[in-house]
């Protein structure tokens, strides 16, 4: 089957946490991102050179180390004729072993996202910079709360509410002057105003400006104080360009930032987190009715209704990790399944001694057999309430169903 984007980024975050927990002994770690405008020939004999200047590596071992890797990864690059259109990455060497062992380590990754410069690196760990990044959320929006009185800063990247300063306008209130007194006081109210929207646009502006990719600028507040701010040119002519909206929120502190996306959820159908909340707030809504409604959770209720084809959505927590291990007993022949690895697992029929023969990752199983019947996966992250619950309170594993099945 076709990978779903939620499968390939939950693979490739898993297969970079290993990578992340490699450590070598020496120098013998290579790192080599190759973009897709480098020529195969290039690269190969690029190695070749880097082979030789090996040679002069002080340490027999350390030398034997990369040699071998830059042979390995020589060998490896003789089945592309043209290297992939996002690049490739080899992370090829020795980790650190029991004692002095050292293990002979290689992955071999094509970037969800195109490499930019071509990079070789040798060292106790692997280069993971440029993968790391690719983790980044893309949807970055820049957000203001704000009223009279005061106003909040911040930015949504992708899930995740980042709150950049809070700040007090010191615009005075009311007052009860009459005659020119109150004509000069609304004046000295005004100019404070403006002098406040003035300061709060140069932060706005320093911070969104140097975002790259900055998708839009929402602002809310709980008057008009929001669309006479939007409106007027306060804010950088490209930043205007990109207003969301104005949208009513009633507190204009560090929750008003979360009360804005809220209010704002009809602009941001397609943002992460809006679509994430809705579909708990859709189970826990089912949940809460006398009978259960029509979900599922915990791994055997979850996999029984997707193989009775009730499911409407899976929903798996980003933060599940879950492996489960096949097992065949020498002795008399008995299949089972373990919830953990463990080398001194007796036979519940005979007593002997049992071997593990496979190991399932439950997360990957789970979208196969979801994808066998036709049935939506999303996955959750635990940036919000509503993610978070999802992990704590249901190990990361729910589903809304079509109709109530039996256990």
């Amino acid at each position: 089957m076709e990978k779903s984007q939620d499968l390939a980024k939950y693979e490739f975050k898993k297969q970079l946490k290993e990578i992340q927990s490699v450590k070598g002994r020496a120098t013998e770690l290579i790192s080599l991102y190759i973009p897709a405008s480098k020529r195969v020939s290039d690269v190969t004999s690029y190695l070749r050179n880097e082979s030789a200047q090996s040679s002069n590596i002080k340490s027999r071992t350390t030398k034997k180390n990369v040699m071998w890797a830059i042979e390995s990864i020589t060998g490896k690059l003789k089945n592309y004729k043209k290297i992939p259109e996002n690049g490739l990455i080899f992370l090829v060497g020795h980790r650190s072993g029991s004692g002095d062992q050292t293990v002979p380590i290689s992955f071999t990754i094509e970037p969800p996202q195109p490499i930019q410069t071509f990079l070789y690196r040798c060292d106790s760990h692997f280069y993971l910079e440029q993968l790391e990044s690719m983790l980044t959320e893309e949807e970055v929006y820049g957000l203001i709360v704000m009223d009279r009185n005061e106003a909040t800063v911040g930015i949504l990247n992708g899930r995740r509410i980042e709150v950049i300063k809070n700040m007090q306008s010191r615009v005075m209130g009311k007052h009860r002057q009459g005659g020119q007194s109150a004509q000069r006081f609304e004046r000295l109210i005004e100019i404070a105003a403006h002098e406040y929207y003035k300061r709060l646009a140069d932060l706005a502006n320093e911070k969104f400006m140097e975002i790259e990719g900055l998708k839009g600028v929402i602002i809310g507040g709980p008057g008009a104080t929001k669309d006479f701010f939007a409106d007027k040119e306060y804010l950088h002519h490209e930043l205007k360009k990109i207003i969301v909206g104005t949208f009513d929120a009633g507190y204009t502190d560090e929750s008003g930032l979360r009360e804005l996306l809220q209010n704002a959820a009809p602009a941001l159908q397609d943002l992460s987190l809006m679509k994430e909340k809705v579909l708990m707030t859709r189970f826990l809504d089912e949940l809460r009715k006398p009978d259960g409604g029509n979900t599922a959770y915990g791994e055997m209720q979850v996999r029984h209704a997707l193989e009775l084809g009730a499911m409407d959505t899976l929903l798996i927590s980003e933060a599940m990790e879950k492996t489960s291990y096949e097992y065949k007993c020498p002795g008399c022949g008995k299949i089972g399944e373990l919830s953990q690895k463990s080398n001194e697992v007796k036979c519940p029929a005979c007593g002997e001694e049992v071997k593990i023969t496979n190991e399932i990752d439950i997360v990957n199983d789970l979208f196969e057999l979801a994808d066998s019947y036709g049935t939506k996966v999303e996955m959750i992250s635990t940036d919000s309430e509503e993610g978070d619950m999802l992990m704590r309170a249901f190990n990361g594993l729910a589903a809304i169903l079509r109709y109530k099945v039996g256990s």
